[in-house]
């Protein structure tokens, strides 16, 4: 499971001083998991992995590497077989102080989808109208309003009149309820697209024994 390699290899003091957040970390992989088509490692590691690599054992870097990895095949493998997609812990709190698991992975989950605007958008303009039961448009900006808005709720409330403002900050735990349907709805949105591009996601996906 991808808590088991993440979580050893935020046990690598050498690994934390380099990577972002563990959270954050976590959110970056479910984008590239997630995407409909996944870049190759060379180009989404750096996403999470700070220039002070460079000044690490070359036997280090490939150990941080190999586990970003796992975590990337664990991920995919999650999302295949339609398990919980937020990672245990992250949960929504009245306490700031409580919810920074979720805000952090949130925060990842969103730099990860920004990184790979490019590939959304090439799959996006493949894709036939009739792939769709729901303009994709409108459903993955539904999704990453959620995203958005849980991530950064003082940042959301801020872009509101206080009226709108208030209504939101007594709404916040009923939006976060209704996150890991709009975590599945993301990645059935990114099968959809994936579909109409040459079998990147199965590739990832795809076990031996299938």
């Amino acid at each position: 499971m991808i808590t088991d390699a993440i979580c050893m290899l935020y046990q690598m003091p050498a690994a934390r001083q380099c990577l972002l957040d563990e959270y954050q970390t976590r959110g970056v992989i479910f984008a590239i998991a997630a995407a409909p088509e996944i870049p190759l490692p060379e180009t989404w590691m750096p996403w999470v992995i700070g220039h002070t690599s460079a000044h690490l054992p070359s036997d280090v870097v490939d150990e941080i590497a190999q586990s970003l990895m796992a975590g990337l095949r664990d991920t995919l493998d999650m999302m295949r077989r339609d398990k919980r997609l937020l990672p245990s812990g992250c949960s929504w709190q009245e306490e700031a102080g409580e919810r920074v698991r979720l805000q952090n992975w949130l925060t990842g989950v969103l730099q990860g989808h920004q990184q790979l605007e490019s590939v959304w958008q090439q799959a996006w303009d493949t894709a036939p109208a009739e792939a769709f039961t729901e303009a994709p448009d409108k459903r993955l900006s539904r999704c990453l309003k959620l995203f958005s808005t849980l991530a950064r709720p003082q940042l959301a409330l801020h872009n509101r009149s206080a009226e709108q403002a208030e209504q939101l900050a007594q709404n916040f735990a009923l939006l976060a309820r209704q996150l890991p349907a709009i975590l599945h709805d993301y990645v059935e949105l990114a099968g959809i697209l994936a579909a109409q591009l040459p079998n990147q996601f199965e590739t990832f996906v795809k076990h031996p024994e299938d």
